[in-house]
């Protein structure tokens, strides 16, 4: 070839925008109906559970404060997560639920000292903004970090908090829960 002569373009670098919207069709519907499959035939829409029973357990077996469980909260709520840690000045146990509208709210049983656990949970400067009462108990209001509110119970030995983004009464039917 000289340098006079201009190369030719084959059939194949004369793609067009269609052919390229083919290719990614050929791709993209089968991933789709694979994600369809997994959300509406095996529940992949259902937030991720965990069992809540052996960290209970232990928290009871640690004998550091009365470990109460949620009870009657209904089948649109999801234990996510659930965690019991021995800490400098006591122990922690904490249950991560999603409510029914799937917002995460913070169930916190702990011995730790008030002082250190309150800002720990709530934020640097928690603000008390009312009362809740249920049953014997009666909840003191905060408004946490941005945008959570949160609930707390204080008694001799043990402080249980309630805290997340959700309702209030989300929050207040987990509070509600507790024996």
């Amino acid at each position: 070839m000289s340098s006079s002569e201009t190369p030719t373009v084959g059939k194949r670098a004369e793609r067009r925008p269609r052919d390229m919207v083919m290719s990614l069709a050929v791709l993209l519907v089968p991933i789709a109906l694979l994600l369809g499959f997994h959300k509406y035939a095996r529940d992949g829409g259902q937030p991720l559970t965990v069992k809540a029973q052996p960290v209970l357990d232990q928290a009871r077996a640690a004998k550091m404060f009365p470990v109460s469980e949620p009870q009657g909260l209904g089948k649109d709520w999801y234990l996510q997560t659930a965690t019991f840690k021995r800490e400098e000045g006591g122990a922690t146990l904490r249950l991560g639920y999603a409510d029914p509208e799937e917002e995460p709210l913070l169930l916190v049983e702990s011995s730790v000292a008030t002082a250190t656990l309150i800002p720990a949970e709530l934020g640097k400067e928690p603000k008390a903004t009312g009362t809740y009462a249920a049953g014997a108990r009666t909840w003191q209001r905060y408004d946490a970090r941005p945008g959570e509110t949160a609930l707390v119970f204080l008694e001799k030995g043990r402080t249980i908090i309630v805290v997340g983004r959700s309702d209030v009464q989300n929050l207040e039917r987990l509070a509600t829960s507790l024996p």
